[in-house]
């Protein structure tokens, strides 16, 4: 058994952890809910709610040691004046996380990690449907006409043709040096 473990490592070194986890507060920030993991979503709520507690304080240290943690200025100014005004008179437990069953591929469980006074879009849902629905509509409009209609020639983007001619000055002058060394 594994004493004294305080954080998940979610088998990952400590840079693409920390990014993991900055790019998940980012998320809940500025959407109010995200879905992920039960075990992520324990390990975000964590550094969530320090965060919420650290900005409910309001002051220049709090705010740059935010900015420290979670270099967004964009999350932090929401976390400072927006979460701030709502959480104002609760003494903690900004989040929650609702359980909602397992993934279907690797049967991991799957969780809502939300603020407490987060409220659903009426017909959220709905939306999303209808989007996928036109979305593949779209899609097979496209695919229709791209069959019906003749092969066009299409033009290389300027960057794509640079970035060719860097490689092939990078190749040669690489074929220069093998020559001069051997």
């Amino acid at each position: 058994m594994r004493h004294r473990t305080k954080m998940h490592s979610f088998s990952r070194r400590q840079g693409p952890r920390i990014a993991l986890i900055r790019g998940l507060v980012y998320s809940l920030v500025e959407n109010g809910r995200i879905k992920t993991t039960l075990a992520k979503a324990k390990e975000v709520r964590r550094h969530v709610e320090k965060a919420i507690t650290l900005g409910k304080k309001g002051t220049l240290h709090s705010r740059r040691l935010l900015e420290s943690r979670y270099p967004h200025p964009g999350v932090v100014e929401i976390m400072v004046t927006d979460l701030k005004e709502r959480f104002q008179n609760r003494p903690g437990g900004y989040t929650r996380i609702v359980k909602i069953g397992r993934r279907p591929g690797d049967s991991s469980p799957v969780a809502f990690l939300e603020f407490v006074d987060y409220q659903p879009k009426v017909g959220a849902e709905t939306a999303g449907e209808e989007k996928k629905a036109s979305k593949k509509a779209s899609a097979k409009k496209a695919a229709s006409k791209k069959t019906a209609s003749k092969k066009k020639v299409t033009k290389k983007p300027s960057a794509e043709k640079a970035k060719k001619k860097t490689r092939r000055k990078q190749s040669s002058a690489r074929k220069k040096t093998r020559a001069k060394k051997s």
